[in-house]
């Protein structure tokens, strides 16, 4: 079997795991705690994941070549807009590319909020990133409390006060 036959195979059966994860998100599990990271910004400023005890964080998994990533950062642009006074902290974390392909990205797609890169793909890894975009809205104490995988409208109400409601607990 070659390679793409192989991953037209495998094809209807990631998008099952994708859109079953993606209605399970969150749904009657316990939080579990963050993995600890520690990854560079474009300015080569290390951040890790104890920088951000006592706020809500917003760790969104993405890469250039994906679609669902550009069309849903719009949509949290604005959101992190709309939370800028809340305890709330928004990553974008690019996935294995390098910090000229990330700059030469947000010309066209400009992300208003931290950007690290996680260029080894070791907190992707570690925080069980199996396709993207996925982002885990982490709660003030550290626990991951959603997964979500797939694109969202992050500025709409739903959302919004989900993060307002873990911002004030």
């Amino acid at each position: 079997m070659s390679g793409i036959s192989i991953r037209i195979f495998l094809l209807p059966f990631v998008l099952g795991l994708v859109l079953f994860d993606a209605a399970a998100a969150g749904a009657g599990e316990a939080p579990s705690p963050a993995p600890p990271f520690a990854l560079r910004d474009l300015d080569g400023k290390l951040h890790r994941l104890s920088d951000f005890t006592g706020r809500v964080l917003v760790v969104n998994f993405w890469a250039s070549w994906c679609v669902p990533c550009r069309e849903e950062l719009p949509s949290m642009n604005r959101a992190a807009s709309r939370l800028r006074q809340a305890p709330v902290t928004w990553l974008a974390v690019n996935v294995a590319e390098d910090r000229q392909a990330v700059t030469a990205f947000r010309t066209d797609f400009p992300i208003d909020f931290t950007v690290l890169l996680d260029r080894s793909g070791e907190m992707s890894q570690s925080w069980q990133v199996i396709a993207m975009p996925t982002t885990f809205v982490v709660d003030r104490e550290g626990r991951i409390v959603h997964k979500i995988v797939g694109k969202r409208e992050w500025d709409d109400d739903k959302h919004l006060q989900m993060l307002r409601d873990l911002a004030e607990d």
